[in-house]
């Protein structure tokens, strides 16, 4: 499976990582049950999950207004990849 996954063309063509760098090895180690090791790759993995989740929902439940969740947990998933890619920048 690894070997389907897109490169990251910010890491190639400045050397830099990018703020969503991680995210498809963490989805592959959540696959196979490693669930330490997927946060440790991308800590804004669950919260990616549970967004992708309710805007699943939103679209094939009309009669519920997923709309205000799904806000919040944009906002608070963008809050916490900004904070992961600052604290890999710092400390690797």
């Amino acid at each position: 499976m690894e070997e389907y996954m897109l490169p990251c063309l910010n890491k190639k063509l400045f050397g830099v990582e990018c703020m969503g760098c991680g995210t498809q090895r963490a989805f592959l180690l959540l696959f196979d049950g490693d669930f330490v090791g997927a946060f440790k790759m991308f800590p804004p993995i669950y919260t990616t999950v549970l967004l992708f989740l309710f805007i699943g929902l939103h679209l094939l439940d009309k009669s519920r207004n997923y709309q205000k969740l799904i806000i919040g947990l944009a906002i608070s998933n963008a809050i916490i990849i900004v904070i992961a890619y600052f604290y890999k920048l710092i400390h690797y």
